[in-house]
């Protein structure tokens, strides 16, 4: 079962990698930024429903 100093461990790296590309190339950064605000919701949802299912599948194959 998931305890809770596992689950804030998986919060504090996940932090970690979303504020590496901020902090190594803001501009690369931005330029994804800006790219992202121009998608529709679909495709917006798709990319957040296919982390998800990457996201679960590397925990299963994990644990």
């Amino acid at each position: 079962m998931l305890d809770l100093d596992t689950l804030l461990g998986a919060l504090a790296l996940m932090l970690v990698f979303e504020g590496l590309l901020p902090f190594l190339s803001p501009g690369a950064w931005r330029s994804v930024f800006e790219r992202a605000t121009k998608l529709s919701d679909g495709q917006i949802r798709f990319i957040g429903l296919s982390s998800m299912v990457i996201g679960v599948l590397l925990l299963a194959a994990w644990r």
